[in-house]
């Protein structure tokens, strides 16, 4: 079988200079995070354009506050949109949170496990399509306190992407942090994603404070048990796109294609037929 597996990465400021000059094969796609963006000029914006008419891009969202109790932001809605259609981009997703209220909080804070969020955020998600005009796609996201729950996290995902009747960016890192942070089987909430609904991956490095205790930095390489769980991941819900995040303690392009390379191993091996023993 050929393989056709996409891995992507994330893309930096410090990668710029760097990448305008060349882009590995093995990265077939960038990941920005559009507010980090859209009002770059100069030389930054000179550059980038240069990559995104070069290449693929996704934009992955941190300020739309999709559970957010005050009313959406439009005119960021609609400046997003302008950005996107500026460098062709088509792919939007955005984490499955709120980070406003009366003000912006500039965190990503759990939205209460109830079925009126359920329906809140599935109304706001229809709304951002209307204006993008283009699917919203939502991330399971790392969180540490679960104020007001009826549900649990997995009933709660799935009931919003049934209710929304969007897609989801599986974050694979956050399903193994939120199960240790709150003592949860990974492979069950794995397994209970809908696979026509997952859209793309996610896959990062954490820091653990304590035993019991992981933080979701992006800010490290990737460990056994994650590496594990996208392996389950593929074999699950077969082979899908896969972004590596790396925000923090950024090191060179080389160490990152190593970790690139590990996915792409992975996919090929996932994506492999079954010799007829095995098949037995």
């Amino acid at each position: 079988m050929q393989y056709q597996g996409l891995v992507g990465l994330g893309l930096r400021r410090e990668m710029l200079d760097e990448f305008c000059q060349h882009v590995p094969s093995e990265i077939h796609f960038f990941e920005v995070a559009s507010e980090n963006w859209m009002a770059l000029g100069g030389k930054y914006g000179h550059k980038f354009r240069q990559l995104t008419e070069q290449h693929e891009f996704y934009c992955h969202g941190l300020s739309l506050s999709i559970g957010s109790p005050a009313p959406l932001d439009v005119d960021f809605v609609r400046r997003i949109k302008a950005f996107m259609d500026l460098h062709q981009i088509q792919i939007y997703s955005e984490h499955l949170s709120y980070c406003s209220g009366q003000g912006h909080m500039y965190d990503l804070m759990p939205i209460p496990f109830t079925d009126a969020a359920v329906k809140h955020v599935a109304s706001r998600v229809k709304q951002v399509e209307d204006i993008l005009e283009r699917p919203l796609i939502l991330e399971n996201v790392s969180f540490y306190a679960a104020p007001s729950a009826q549900m649990t996290e997995r009933e709660f995902v799935t009931a919003v992407l049934e209710e929304a009747d969007c897609k989801l960016l599986l974050d694979v890192n956050n399903i193994y942090v939120n199960s240790i942070n709150h003592s949860y089987d990974a492979s069950a909430f794995l397994s209970a994603m809908p696979s026509d609904r997952i859209a793309y991956l996610h896959i990062a490095g954490h820091y653990q404070q304590a035993e019991d205790l992981l933080i979701d930095t992006h800010g490290a390489d990737i460990n056994d048990p994650v590496w594990a769980l996208l392996k389950a991941c593929y074999a699950q819900h077969g082979v899908l796109p896969t972004l590596l995040e790396r925000d923090f303690n950024l090191p060179s392009t080389a160490q990152l294609l190593g970790e690139i390379t590990q996915i792409h191993d992975h996919q090929r091996q996932a994506l492999k037929p079954m010799s007829p023993r095995r098949m037995a």
